[in-house]
């Protein structure tokens, strides 16, 4: 979303409760599966100046460690809207308490800050390879939105409670709650949160050592607040707020085999880019900014919404939908940059990119070497990366063996990092691709600048 101090970017991970006979643990935002392994992300997608890779459908990716995702079904949404504003944003997803998903979103599409929805949009998921029972449930009759919504269960009232921002009467954005057992009927709403500013974007974890978070957008800044009771008006704000930037949607998610808690923050542009940060637990309020080597967003992807899902869900999820058929290649030492081509020559820019299929590759094998690779671009796929004077740049197949040659490329290890990827030259073998002043080349590789400038994650 944008700079608009009502702009909803509701925050996520709820509550993730545990299926019927299945031994659960405590993990703060709820009662999880001990089966739980990996984590399932939704979300929609915005791309620069609102163009090619803007949909407003519900997304979905998969994450072994909860930082590096891969986007299902080529990026593309898994199913719209047939309702309100024939659109979302601001996608949540939960386990319920009989094991099953439910997941929320804005009824909104675009960017229209001025249409309001009392309504907000619900499907039911058994196994989230398939989406049943499309509705609307009505929180509100006032003249207002009703954004960013989540929910958690509040095992006191044996009911959820969903949790979104509006202006109520005090005029400005205040988060409200309404209570259900089935997401299709709700209480009266109540007030949950109203500090006396505008607060936009709630997101809970619930019973971590005896504290209930609620996270929210104050200004430009995740802030945090708590309560030992899940009541109406009981939370009280504390901690250190965190922001990269104006930062929105506040997203907590609990690792799930260490102690640390990651609190993921979108800017508010389109192709908003994602920031996390950590901490040790969620009682000290303070956070520590995370490396951009260790954590990669899909790509165009906005307002997300985080839920622990199991080994099999996750396998189940690649084998539905399928990991995208291209990839990109994030920099080392400059994680923010990702290789792309421009004026058909190869560099790395900061994300997001415009257009952004200018950063996606297709990795073929070798031309002239199957057992190297060749890098195709997704959106000019006749042309290849190759290098010409030790510069690289994108240029048409003219089927030589030295254009062959020239765009051929031995993955090794990465020379900074092992974990990460490397490229030798196939023609050149003692040259990497590297860059240089942000450009693309080839070239030997001695120091450990070098050795940075020539590592790469492959990813999506």
């Amino acid at each position: 979303m944008r700079a608009n101090p009502h702009l909803s970017r509701r925050g996520l991970l709820g509550m993730t409760a545990a299926a019927p006979l299945a031994l659960t643990l405590c993990t703060g935002t709820g009662t999880a599966h001990a089966a739980d392994s990996a984590y399932a992300m939704v979300y929609f997608t915005e791309s620069t100046k609102l163009g090619d890779g803007t949909d407003y459908g519900l997304h979905l990716a998969v994450s072994s460690d909860g930082l590096e995702w891969t986007p299902l079904n080529q990026n593309n949404p898994l199913v719209t809207p047939t309702a309100g504003a024939l659109g979302l944003r601001d996608p949540f997803l939960m386990r319920k308490q009989d094991g099953t998903f439910v997941v929320l979103a804005t009824d909104l599409k675009g960017t229209d800050w001025n249409y309001n929805s009392q309504y907000i949009h619900v499907w039911d998921s058994a196994d989230l390879r398939t989406f049943t029972g499309y509705r609307r449930l009505k929180l509100h009759d006032m003249a207002t939105h009703s954004w960013a919504p989540e929910a958690f269960w509040d095992a006191g009232r044996r009911q959820y409670a969903v949790i979104y921002s509006s202006v109520n009467s005090s005029g400005h954005n205040v988060i409200m709650v309404n209570h259900t057992t089935d997401f299709a009927t709700a209480s009266a709403p109540q007030v949950f949160f109203d500090p006396g500013y505008d607060v936009i974007d709630g997101d809970m974890a619930v019973g971590v050592n005896g504290y209930n978070y609620l996270w929210f957008k104050r200004n430009q800044t995740l802030v945090g607040a708590r309560s030992t009771t899940l009541n109406p008006g009981s939370f009280t704000e504390f901690g250190t707020g965190v922001a990269h930037g104006g930062t929105e949607a506040p997203t907590l998610v609990k690792s799930l085999t260490s102690g640390t808690w990651w609190l993921w923050g979108d800017t508010y542009t389109p192709n908003g880019v994602f920031y996390a940060w950590q901490s040790a637990g969620l009682a000290s309020g303070t956070w520590t900014a995370l490396d951009q080597r260790t954590y990669t967003q899909p790509v165009n992807s906005k307002h997300c919404g985080i839920a622990p899902i199991t080994t099999a869900e996750y396998g189940n999820l690649l084998a539905k939908w399928g990991a995208p058929g291209w990839n990109r290649l994030k920099s080392y030492n400059f994680p923010a940059r990702y290789v792309r081509h421009s004026d058909y020559l190869g560099r790395i820019d900061e994300y997001p990119i415009d257009p952004y299929k200018d950063s996606l590759w297709t990795l073929v094998p070798g031309l002239a070497d199957g057992s190297g690779v060749s890098f195709r671009s997704v959106n000019q796929p006749t042309r290849y990366l190759r290098h010409y004077d030790y510069a690289l740049r994108l240029d048409v197949n003219d089927g030589t063996p030295t254009f062959a040659a020239d765009a051929t490329f031995h993955r090794t290890a990465g020379l900074a990092d092992a974990n990460w990827a490397s490229f030798r030259s196939h023609n050149y073998p003692t040259r990497y691709i590297r860059h240089a002043d942000y450009a693309l080349r080839i070239d030997p590789v001695s120091t450990t600048t070098d050795r940075q400038d020539a590592t790469f994650r492959v990813g999506y």
